[in-house]
């Protein structure tokens, strides 16, 4: 079975291509000539090639040594900046953060100050990113993901709940309302406002509530909650979406509930992301216990605005439902 390289063999052979010589580059490599002279000759064995033409006192690389050369001063380029980033980024204060974009914008982003106040002595790089973080290949401290996907040999803990409704502006409702008789001829008559990414879909809800719409009917899709959000404060539909990005359009008005009655799904939705190895880093245990507390005034926040207007909650998916036959 054929074997690669050493490491060691390749730094040797990378200084002597470099240097042109085995003597400066047992020098460079505070080693004896002929301990290099001996890698190299074990490289050239295991390769079953010749790295090198001897030509006099001077080394010159074969056409394979060449290419040999050149990716082996790629791969040592990489791993002396990575090196050099981790080792800056240890020695600093800094505390790098991925989080998915509406939760960054519309959540973190208003309560960092607080953080910022209390931790003046800290960088902190936040990238709104849908993409989670590849912690072998990137410098992340730890990652705030929506969703429950696969994530094999990370620590995982949950941050945030999400409550989940149809949500419109006041006037879309109110026309609605002088229109319609009931909740279920209000889902039939909506015009359908899609955060595509979101765990729990208009077809999931409209099934559950028994709802049939015709299939041409309009429907506006967005691949980002902020901007569907921001479709619904507009009046053009009703977005079934988070109370948790839409917490300060709720409290202010901006933003109703279609029906109160037909309640909200609660479930664990966003949660910090990180290899367990990083969760013995200061920087990063202080800012999980800032963001938990952050995310308990945020559930408390949240269970009284549903309760001051009249929404039910369920944790069940499967008990969601007003529409019972009893209650028809």
């Amino acid at each position: 079975m054929s074997r690669d390289p050493s490491l060691n063999g390749m730094i040797y052979f990378e200084s002597v291509a470099r240097n042109g010589r085995v003597a400066r580059a047992a020098e460079e490599l505070n080693v004896s000539p002929s301990a290099v002279s001996q890698q190299i000759k074990l490289l050239e064995e295991l390769l079953g090639i010749s790295l090198f033409r001897r030509e006099k006192r001077q080394l010159s690389l074969t056409a394979e040594g060449e290419q040999l050369y050149l990716a082996a001063t790629s791969a040592f380029g990489i791993l002396h900046n990575a090196r050099q980033l981790i080792s800056r980024h240890r020695e600093s204060h800094q505390l790098i953060i991925r989080v998915t974009p509406s939760f960054a914008i519309r959540w973190l982003s208003p309560k960092l100050a607080d953080f910022i106040q209390k931790n003046p002595e800290w960088d902190l790089r936040v990238d709104a990113s849908p993409d989670p973080s590849n912690f072998e290949r990137e410098v992340v401290d730890l990652d705030i993901r929506y969703g429950h996907s696969s994530l094999a040999g990370l620590h995982c803990e949950e941050v945030v709940s999400d409550y989940i409704l149809p949500i419109c502006s006041p006037a879309y409702r109110d026309e609605l309302r002088r229109s319609c008789s009931s909740p279920l001829e209000m889902l039939q008559k909506i015009r359908l406002i899609d955060s595509v990414k979101a765990v729990m879909q208009w077809d999931n809800w409209l099934a559950r509530h028994r709802v049939t719409r015709n299939n041409k009917d309009a429907a506006l899709r967005f691949d980002r909650s902020s901007m569907a959000i921001q479709q619904a404060i507009n009046g053009v539909g009703v977005v079934l979406e988070s109370t948790t990005l839409t917490y300060d359009e709720l409290r202010s008005g901006m933003l109703v509930p279609l029906a109160p009655e037909m309640g909200a799904i609660r479930f664990p939705a966003y949660r910090i992301v990180c290899p367990s190895r990083h969760r013995s880093r200061k920087l990063v245990q202080v800012f999980i216990g800032w963001i938990l507390q952050q995310a308990e005034i945020h559930e408390n926040n949240i269970s009284a605005l549903l309760s001051d207007k009249n929404v039910p909650v369920y944790d069940d998916p499967e008990v969601f439902s007003y529409l019972s036959d009893e209650k028809r």
